[in-house]
């Protein structure tokens, strides 16, 4: 018997709700110390890139590890300079006025795109088919930074404190990813499905509470980045929340066919509403994107 099969036998299930509870509270309350102190956000996501040593230890595959790297590099390098840089947004240093350029919401749809990409692919390889038709349907249907002709911006860094990532997208979109995720990740991750499921119930959840849908991508980002993070240094999950029985081929394969139910309309919906627009621009939620003459293009480093 492994160790794993060991672990998961041996907890009793009311530990479940109290650890996969406790570590949805934990992130709830990281992402918001982390909105609110992009400063302290800065320092800990660089100085998390200390951990690489242990990567070697813990990582397997090409997967993890493209995972990590792309998840914890532009958290740190990129999002938290980014943040200070509109909070000095007067600054003209050319440090921050880099910071401030258009590169970096483009940089940023490019990674939530690989993201996805990645997913989708290792989806394809598993032959969960009917799940990856949903990533590329995810893939396709995330709203570009800005428009050609468009008359608003779709990701931004806010202006105003505490200078949030923010994106314009739709809470149907928001909700079709949470659940092509957790299908992924059932499929995927085995005994770490039940903290990862914790990741996306939290990023789900923040800004339902917060009531602003926007919110979702920062909180994505940091509970994401928490738990690659903690995964690549640690094996603390199985001993606290292992759901490696809980794998079942038939309900993988129906989750599957429910994502791609749900999915397959939202994109013609998606679409049309494109199409029609006389600007050509994605659908958005009841909170309307800023316009685009509030963030004019940043030239030099678009």
């Amino acid at each position: 018997m492994s160790f794993i099969e060991e672990v998961t036998m041996n907890i009793p299930v009311w530990q479940y709700p109290l650890t996969m509870g406790g570590y949805i509270l934990l992130l709830l309350g990281l992402v918001e110390l982390m909105r609110k102190q992009p400063k302290f956000a800065l320092v800990f996501w660089l100085l998390s890139l200390l951990s690489f040593p242990f990567w070697f230890e813990y990582l397997d595959g090409w997967f993890r590890w493209a995972k990590t790297l792309s998840v914890l590099l532009p958290t740190a390098l990129v999002v938290g300079f980014a943040r200070i840089a509109w909070m000095y947004k007067d600054n003209p240093h050319r440090f921050w006025q880099f910071f401030r350029g258009d590169w970096v919401l483009k940089f940023l749809y490019g990674i939530l795109f690989l993201n996805i990409a990645e997913a989708t692919l290792k989806d394809f390889a598993t032959a969960n088919y009917f799940n990856a038709i949903c990533g590329v349907i995810l893939c396709i249907t995330i709203p570009f930074p800005r428009y050609k002709h468009g008359e608003r911006v779709y990701w931004v860094i806010g202006k105003d404190k505490p200078n949030d990532l923010l994106f314009y997208s739709t809470a149907a979109w928001n909700f079709l990813y949470t659940t092509w995720n957790m299908a992924f990740v059932y499929g995927e991750a085995g005994s770490y499905f039940a903290a990862s499921m914790c990741i996306l119930i939290a990023a789900e959840l923040y800004p339902v509470l917060k009531k602003r849908p926007e919110l979702y991508i920062i909180a994505r980002v940091y509970t994401l980045a928490f738990h690659i993070l903690v995964r690549s240094c640690s094996e603390v999950f199985v001993p606290l929340m292992d759901s490696g029985t809980w794998m079942n081929d038939n309900v993988l394969w129906t989750w599957g066919l429910i994502n791609l139910i749900l999915h397959v309309p939202f994109a013609i919906w998606y679409f049309r509403n494109k199409r029609h627009s006389a600007t050509k621009e994605p659908p958005f939620g009841n909170r309307p994107p800023p316009l685009a003459k509030d963030y004019p293009t940043s030239r030099a480093f678009a």
